[in-house]
Parts: C-alpha cells; sequence; structure tokens
C-alpha cells in the first residue's frame, strides 16, 4: 500500500467513513502453501464506524441518544431474553463488536430481524463474555450456559473458538411483547449490525412510532 492509499484510509476514517485493507501473503512449506492475513485497521474499529454512521449528510441529523439492537438468529431466543433480561450477539467479532458501544443507563429499542420490534429496555452493565455471564433466579446467581436454551451451544462455541463467543449486555425491559406480537411496518428503521446508533430521520420517525405501541417505553 503506497503513503497516497494509506492517507485516503485515514482521511475517510476520520470522517466516519468506514473503510479498510485486507493484505494477504502467501508462503511455501513443502507442498502447501499457507495463506495470512492482517487489516491495516482494527476491524472492530471500522465497523463501530460504520455502526455509528447515517448512509449520507444529506440524511444525517443529530442522534437522539437511543440505540437500535438488532436480535435474533443463530441459536438466540427472545423468550429468554425477555425472561432473563439481556440481549446478545456472537458468532463471530462482527456480531459482537457494537455491544461495546452500550453503557449503563443507555436506553435500547431492540427488533428481531425480518420481524419486527419487540422491546424497550434500559442497559444496566458492560458488554460480558457467555462465561461470566450470570442470570439471576430466585435471589441466586447461575451461570447463563446452565439456564438458556442455547447455553450448551454458547459454551461448546466458545471452547472451539473464544472468538466466536457469545457476548451478552444486561437489559432491564420497560415494555416487550412476544415475537409473534412484533411491530413492523414499510418505513421503519433497520440494520444489519448488533448494535447501532442511528443519526438519520428514519430513526426519528421510527422512534415515534415505537412510542406508540410500547407506552411504558416512557418509564
Amino acid at each position: 500500500m503506497d503513503d497516497a492509499t494509506e492517507r485516503i484510509i485515514r482521511y475517510l476514517n476520520d470522517r466516519d467513513i468506514a473503510i479498510n485493507v485486507l493484505f494477504f501473503q502467501i508462503f511455501q512449506q513443502g507442498d502447501a502453501q499457507p495463506l495470512s492475513r492482517a487489516w491495516y485497521i482494527d476491524p472492530g474499529e471500522t465497523q463501530i464506524n460504520a455502526a455509528t454512521t447515517s448512509k449520507s449528510s444529506r440524511e444525517s441529523e443529530p442522534w437522539n441518544g437511543e440505540y437500535y439492537i438488532s436480535f435474533g438468529g443463530g441459536n438466540r431466543s427472545w423468550e429468554d431474553a425477555r425472561k432473563y433480561g439481556f440481549i446478545s450477539g456472537g458468532d463471530g467479532s462482527w456480531f459482537s463488536q457494537t455491544l461495546k458501544l452500550l453503557s449503563p443507563g443507555d436506553g435500547v429499542w431492540a427488533k428481531i430481524s425480518k420481524t419486527g420490534f419487540v422491546g424497550v429496555g434500559r442497559v444496566v452493565d458492560s458488554v460480558q463474555v457467555a462465561s461470566d455471564f450470570m442470570i439471576d433466579l430466585n435471589g441466586e446467581q447461575h451461570p447463563c450456559i446452565d439456564i438458556l436454551k442455547y447455553g450448551s451451544t454458547y459454551k461448546q462455541r466458545a471452547e472451539e473458538d473464544p472468538e466466536k463467543a457469545e457476548n451478552f449486555v444486561h437489559i432491564v425491559w420497560l415494555d416487550t411483547v412476544l415475537e409473534s406480537e412484533a411491530f413492523n411496518e414499510m418505513g421503519l428503521f433497520g440494520n444489519q449490525n448488533t448494535v447501532c446508533r442511528p443519526a438519520t430521520p428514519k430513526w426519528r420517525h421510527t422512534v415515534n412510532r415505537l412510542k406508540t405501541k410500547f407506552p411504558k417505553c416512557d418509564k
């Protein structure tokens, strides 16, 4: 990568445009050809840039302080998340990295992809890996891997590849519905990141609509 390209990459990232460079190198070892790779910028950094950026400056407006959450798929149960108070992401750093955007006290709106919005709540504490995440049952703390529907899957995944470990954030839900009662309609905001900080008029419109469907959100 030449100096000009490096300056362009840095310039764009400094302006919240998520762009990166991936380098490949091939080695010869007998009959085998191992392939190595290296990122110019930590991919977690560029993904967080993507999760905090609107599509264009024309569509941008001040962020309202409320986060969008994409939940579900890949062995995740909304029934468990609703009952025990959490959101999660994993099976690769791409799905868990943006959970680090959340801090205690943050407001979140949760949506099940291709289904609809199912809850609104507030963050209790920072992200934790599955092996450390505890669930309260009748005043006693229990490892989530012993309680959750897919707990054994999370345990196995973490043991085989720590990068794919499920990551959790405690949430106090203010208002929720069953997955079968999820709210969805044309024109609502959506994003493929697990956590997103939208700065677009569509998010303002979405939150205004959600407040009519989840009246306890004002708590």
